[in-house]
């Protein structure tokens, strides 16, 4: 790879060099002062290091494997999908990538004879001019600018054209997620159906913004994050090529910053290497960053965990004093904690081959002085007192503030630890052996006791009530019965007070589709409460102490609600009472009345067909509307 980066510099493009001709051809003495004008013309304008050592191949991609050796094998095989997305952070690679795809989708070989290829040659038509950004055939769109459906149908219109002079026309749709929801819509059937001789290459950052029927469309490649010493190695190679003098930790303190993406680290490297003017020292890249040194951050974590915290903010206010920011330097700690955990829970960390000398010495032993529980307190506390730091008004204040709170809370036992020693001395306290208290028969100590005088002037010795008191007890919630039907369900809400208002919804708004102990299906009507299920699910938790699976069905119409069933009841009872001999009777003499409801008395509720000595099972069991009761 380092033998390929080092023709980057080489491969520049054609209108950098003079043409042959323009090279050959005679100096007439109407162009010498011109020529004197370039002899003292300023070198070419600097080309920065994330462009000049750009990947042209394959091979020069780091951190990206799987994905070239998919490609690679279905170049071979012949197996090429229309249309690829790929995804990442920014300066992973994605435009770069789509470049090279299509430099071997329509490479031809030195010799003009060749096909599709996963190593292009560079050197050929095509190559040269899709590296160059001037084919004709290969168009690069970018969707943050060009949203809207009609630059889509231009590109639509283009599409069933045949590519002028390359095997393949190649459309990369930089950001692809900023493309409007119409935009997608109208790309759809093209993307499904495209020409033979079309291919789509899709980049994005937000993956999750594309509409999957696009992305069901389309070939994926994930493209992660290159790893910290990957491209620590990366960066190494490229300050040699540069003439570089760069420090072993500058350059990992760059691949850190750089936080897998490569682009990002080349700026850094090409900012670090001006800084340094060609000598590049830890010191620098750390002032440049605004970082604080690794030693100070052990120390001020050490300081902070033992509790010296008055040495713990004098080395605060230095490292504040020489740039260091505040913010940085709780996420130092915040780093440090993961990694000393780690550390803890697998010693064998600390002998990583990226760990600096210092940090696996310092590290081994601050994490042997630790707990577990100090280590996730620590954690959790920094991790919020960042944010506050972040927000601040005074971020040196808000760091203060949280290393004063973490360092009083270092030392604090677990609470696991607490509750065992509460128990322990009440256990001690109620056997008679104590730590505290007067002797007991034996000589060794006893229950608390305390003198007071009783009603005749008598010293009555009296148990010391215990400060803790005892334990209490906890009450056992009494749970109701599992309702065996739906309408049990609303009755068992209609108890409690808390409930009555469900109960209500339950009883007018829900249209049940399915029942079983434990599980509601259910159609809402019109007027229920859109939270009906999850205030459902809660109160029924609550009630019966089983949790409970409430759904909304969209496609089944479902029961009537229980109102409704209730009214038809009482429509069937008041149609059944009209046909009763004695009410018949009444409204015939009563022209006016009608049967407004029908109640059986209490304790006579008779069977279907049962009758009594009147004949009637309706006396004293209706109303007229208008009338008294009869």
């Amino acid at each position: 790879m380092s033998d390929q980066i080092e023709t980057a510099s080489q491969d520049m493009p054609e209108s950098d060099a003079p043409a042959p001709e323009q090279a050959a051809a005679p100096q007439s003495s109407s162009a010498a002062p011109a020529a004197a004008d370039s002899n003292t013309a300023p070198k070419s304008e600097y080309q920065v290091l994330a462009r000049k050592y750009r990947p042209k191949t394959f091979e020069e991609l780091i951190g990206h494997g799987p994905m070239v050796k998919t490609l690679s094998n279905a170049l071979e095989s012949g197996r090429l999908a229309h249309a690829f997305v790929l995804t990442g952070v920014r300066g992973i690679g994605k435009t770069t990538t789509a470049r090279i795809i299509a430099r071997a989708l329509n490479c031809i070989g030195a010799d003009g004879k060749g096909g599709a290829t996963i190593e292009p040659c560079g050197v050929c038509e095509h190559c040269r001019a899709i590296a160059e950004d001037r084919h004709v055939d290969v168009l690069e769109m970018d969707a943050a600018s060009r949203t809207g459906v009609d630059d889509i149908r231009e590109l639509i219109e283009g599409v069933r054209y045949r590519p002028t002079s390359a095997r393949y026309k190649i459309y990369i749709i930089d950001e692809v997620h900023m493309l409007s929801k119409s935009a997608f819509n109208a790309l759809l059937k093209t993307l499904e159906e495209p020409p033979e001789h079309v291919k789509f290459i899709f980049a994005t950052t937000e993956i999750r913004k594309i509409p999957i029927t696009v992305l069901s469309r389309c070939q994926r490649f994930d493209l992660r994050r290159v790893q910290t010493e990957e491209l620590a190695a990366h960066y190494t190679r490229i300050a040699g090529l540069e003439n570089a003098e760069i420090d072993e930790e500058a350059v990992t303190l760059i691949a850190r910053a750089a936080d897998g993406s490569v682009r990002d680290g080349m700026s850094l490297l090409d900012q670090a290497i001006s800084h340094g003017a060609g000598k590049v020292t830890t010191q620098q890249v750390r002032d440049m960053l605004g970082l604080s040194d690794r030693s100070r951050i052990f120390d001020l974590f050490d300081f902070t965990m033992k509790g010296e915290i008055n040495e713990a903010l004098e080395l605060l206010s230095a490292q504040y004093a020489l740039g260091g920011d505040p913010a940085v330097m709780l996420q130092d700690m915040l780093d440090l904690t993961h990694w000393l955990t780690r550390v803890k829970l697998s010693p064998d960390a600390a002998n990583d081959p990226g760990v600096s000398q210092i940090e696996r010495e310092r590290g081994k032993e601050i994490a042997a002085k630790l707990a577990m529980p100090q280590l996730t307190r620590a954690w959790q506390m920094l991790l919020k007192g960042l944010e506050e730091t972040r927000i601040a008004p005074s971020p040196i204040q808000a760091a203060e503030m949280i290393l004063i709170r973490l360092a009083y809370a270092a030392e604090m036992p677990p609470p696991g630890d607490l509750i065992k020693k509460l128990r322990q001395d009440m256990a001690n306290a109620a056997s008679g052996a104590g730590p505290q208290g007067g002797g007991g028969g034996n000589g060794g100590p006893g229950p608390r006791m305390q003198v007071v005088n009783g009603g005749g002037g008598a010293a009555v010795a009296q148990r010391r009530p215990d400060p803790l008191g005892e334990p209490e007890q906890v009450e056992q919630v009494a749970y109701a019965k599992m309702p065996e039907s739906f309408a049990e369900v609303a009755e068992l809400l209609g108890k409690e007070r808390e409930t009555t208002g469900i109960a209500m919804q339950v009883k007018n708004y829900m249209h049940l589709v399915k029942y079983e102990p434990g599980r509601i299906e259910f159609r809402p009507a019109r007027g229920a409460r859109s939270d009906l299920s999850t205030q459902l699910i809660k109160a029924l938790n609550n009630l019966t102490g089983h949790r409970w699976l409430v759904s909304v069905s969209e496609r089944e119409e479902g029961a009537p609600t229980l109102k409704e069933q209730e009214l038809e009841a009482l429509e069937q009872r008041k149609a059944d009472a009209s046909q009763d001999p004695v009410v018949k009777a009444i409204l015939d003499g009563l022209p006016n009345a009608k049967i407004v409801a029908v109640h059986l008395p209490p304790g006579q509720e008779l069977s279907e067909g049962e009758e009594d000595e009147s004949g009637s099972v309706y006396d004293d069991a209706f109303y007229l509307e208008g009338d008294d009761e009869l």
